[in-house]
């Protein structure tokens, strides 16, 4: 008896060691070699020490560590062959660090939130240098690029191209001073040639277009209008009196050969982004065990993470992150908040205008109108027009008999007449908003219906949307036709001169007037439509920065992501990285500026934003943070999380960006004081979301006239004069602009 209990107990003590040897050694493939073993006590919440981890799709990650992320300094190295060394702040780059692509390449510079972000260096593969500022992965800022072909450039970037003023050196010599647009040579600016001739004058898209003299060495010029449809060309030469002079010059020459050799190198491509990079590093610490982690198809796995192993999926080269982009994002004193419930609208916003609907007809009569308007063929649209092209009295009507007519074709509607406001105006608008032709007449009179939305707003005015979601069309009253007729030299000006204005496009201003004994006419204006955009708007807002009735007056429960919200309802403060938020402040100011010297108020700022950490459906269901789908709607089509990434950190979605559209932010939760039920702005809570943000100025077509200078005077005796809307163009403008700066900050 005991022979067996001794020969019991040597063999539990053999398997016990089996075990602990077998346990030890998963330990040092996939654990911290230079940390204690599993048995011994875990690190306390907060406690920095040093890891040498082997991830289990083979990357590798040398340094310090803190609840279960990398924090402090650290190496990454993918299986692909990049490598990242630098500081880390929960699980993100964070600070100066240098990342090297497998090529050869490599980024040394400061890094936020896993993108390359303030002051930098990328030398590329091929030889490309460009040192100065980031912006989220692209050039913005000041920066200089050293080309491989020993072209330079040295000046002012934005979204990644030249833009401002800079100078750019071509290897041959020749050289151009002057500024930029979207990558070419753009505005007023100087080319030098290396054999000593030279262009003082204005350029567009790359080319001399306008005013402009070209010099030669001997001294003689050449001044005129340049344009490079020689019709256009027109100017003077003036000899310098040699004998060698250049009387037979043409002025075509630069375009086809002086400027043959000035081409802008396009650089090298980025193969992948660091943001792109980024691991996920799904919880791990005491409180983590058994926590739900989203699955690429927006559904939840139940998993329980061990002490012994991390998961943590990192991308490489060719594959697709599950995950989101920049989880474990940096967080600094602050939380991340549970993502807010809301529901997808069940179908599109707005009623089909079919066949039998009251609006069929005139829907008809302005898709007919439209296509005539635009398609009548006019004279080359030049930026500059004349005073004469703004005059009230230019107007154009148009018989639409429904046999047709010389001019019209035959139609299925009643007989209208058609009337466009101003057509060279709003055609050169167009231009400048770089509509095509083609693609406007497609959205408004193709084959699809137009949407009306399913109330008119407070004006009474009604408001359809092209198929398409990119134009808006609203009825106008005629007291606003005359408004927009008044300001328009102003506004053309205003948009011409600022490209990133905040204020609505407008694209045609036309008139429908059925014959009859209704005899009845109706304004409508065309203008872009701000939510025309691939990602879900979650959250949409009224903002005027005034008190007195600007509270939604739906129940909690009717509030979907089409509900329009007002200024009291408004929970969010918006933050901006600061190359934005400087832009945003000095483009208020310029609109406000405008619209207070049009003697315009009433108007808002219309906000909409996409949660980024949202399951997003690209059809209807019901859209909640687990991302569960509304059970009729499971075979719908559904942007997975990594085509959600792949929307977000894509070079061609980044060099998209523009003010007020595609704008990453961050929007921080803020708490009103219950006893203030008139209190504009909270509190900040510290709970934050990454959002996509769209925004801009509307209703801008109320001047103040007799009927809101008697509203003024009403209101005033019954509530606060500051709490109302219907105040004086200074005063509405200062609070507005008051009060956005408020909601909007700088991201510190």
């Amino acid at each position: 008896m005991s022979k067996k209990l001794g020969f019991r107990k040597a063999l539990e003590t053999k398997v016990k060691k089996s075990q602990l040897a077998a346990k030890k050694k998963a330990i040092s493939i996939f654990t911290a070699m230079s940390v204690a073993h599993v048995d011994d006590e875990e690190p306390g919440p907060g406690e920095v020490r040093h890891v040498e981890k082997v991830l289990p799709r083979g990357d590798f990650y040398t340094g310090q560590w803190c609840d279960n992320l990398p924090h402090g300094n650290g190496k990454y190295l993918w299986t692909d062959g990049c490598m990242y060394v630098g500081e880390w702040f929960k699980g993100m780059t964070m600070g100066k660090g240098k990342f090297c692509w497998p090529s050869g390449a490599t980024y040394e510079g400061e890094f936020k939130s896993g993108f390359m972000d303030g002051k930098g260096t990328y030398t590329g593969f091929s030889g490309d240098t460009y040192k100065g500022s980031w912006v989220m992965n692209l050039k913005h800022g000041q920066g200089t690029k050293s080309y491989a072909n020993g072209d330079y450039y040295e000046g002012e970037w934005r979204r990644g191209f030249q833009d401002g003023h800079g100078r750019y050196q071509w290897k041959n010599g020749n050289h151009y001073i002057g500024q930029w647009r979207n990558g070419l040579m753009n505005g007023n600016g100087t080319m030098i040639w290396s054999n000593g001739n030279r262009y003082d004058g204005f350029w567009e898209d790359g080319f001399p277009k306008g005013n402009g003299n070209f010099r030669w060495a001997d001294g003689s010029f050449y001044v005129g209008v340049w344009s490079k449809d020689g019709k256009d060309q027109n100017g003077t030469y003036y000899p310098s009196g040699s004998a060698t002079g250049n009387l037979d010059w043409d002025p075509q020459q630069v375009f086809l050969e002086d400027l043959k050799d000035c081409k802008i190198c396009p650089g090298e491509k980025v193969s992948i982004l660091p943001s792109q990079k980024m691991p996920h590093w799904p919880g791990t610490g005491k409180g983590n065990e058994g926590r739900h982690r989203r699955m690429s198809d927006g559904k939840l796995n139940s998993c329980s993470w061990g002490s012994d192993m991390n998961d943590v999926s990192a991308a490489t080269e060719g594959d697709s992150r599950d995950g989101d982009e920049g989880v474990g994002n940096l967080e600094d004193s602050v939380t991340r908040a549970s993502w807010p419930q809301f529901k997808m609208p069940m179908k599109r916003q707005g009623q089909t205008i079919s066949k039998g609907h009251k609006n069929y007809e005139l829907m008809l009569n302005l898709q007919l109108g439209i296509r005539h308007s635009v398609g009548r063929p006019g004279p080359a649209i030049s930026l500059d027009l004349k005073s004469s092209a703004f005059d009230p009295k230019e107007k154009v009507w148009t018989k639409f008999p429904p046999e047709g007519s010389k001019h019209t074709p035959p139609h299925q509607s009643c007989e209208f007449k058609w009337k466009d406001y101003c057509p060279l105006v709003f055609r050169t608008l167009r231009k400048l908003f770089n509509v095509d032709a083609a693609d406007y007449m497609i959205s408004i009179c193709g084959n699809d219906a137009l949407r009306e939305l399913s109330s008119p707003g407070k004006s009474g005015s009604f408001f359809y949307l092209t198929n398409d979601d990119r134009y808006m069309i609203k009825t106008v009253r005629k007291a606003e036709v005359k408004v927009l007729i008044r300001m328009l030299p102003a506004y053309y000006n205003h948009v011409r001169s600022f490209e990133n204005t905040l204020v609505t496009k407008f694209y045609g201003l036309h008139c429908v007037k059925l014959t009859g004994t209704a005899q009845k006419k109706v304004r409508f204006v065309i203008m872009g439509n701000l939510f025309c955009t691939d990602y879900t708007i979650h959250r949409r807002f009224d903002l005027k920065g005034s008190s007195h009735g600007r509270i939604t007056a739906k129940p909690e429960s009717e509030i979907d992501p089409t509900t329009t919200l007002k200024d009291l309802d408004l929970n969010y403060i918006f933050r901006l990285q600061k190359m934005w938020f400087q832009e945003f402040c000095r483009q208020v100011d310029r609109d406000c500026d405008f619209l207070e010297h049009e003697r315009i108020m009433d108007y808002s700022l219309l906000i909409g934003f996409h949660f980024r950490e949202a399951s997003t459906h690209l059809t209807s269901g019901v859209l909640t943070p687990t991302g569960n789908g509304d059970c009729e709607n499971e075979g719908a089509p559904r942007l997975s999380q990594a085509g959600k990434d792949q929307l977000l950190i894509d070079p061609s979605r980044w060099s998209s960006i523009r003010l007020g559209i595609n704008m990453p932010a961050r929007a921080e939760k803020m708490v009103r004081k219950s006893d203030c039920e008139t209190q504009l702005v909270g509190e900040p809570t510290g709970v934050l979301y990454d959002v996509i943000l769209f925004f801009g100025i509307i209703d801008i077509l109320q001047d103040y006239d007799i009927s809101k200078k008697l509203e003024h005077a009403y209101k005033s005796m019954q509530y606060d004069p500051t709490s109302i809307s219907a105040v004086d163009p200074k005063q509405y403008s200062k609070r507005f602009r008051d009060f956005i700066y408020k909601i909007f900050v700088e991201d510190t």
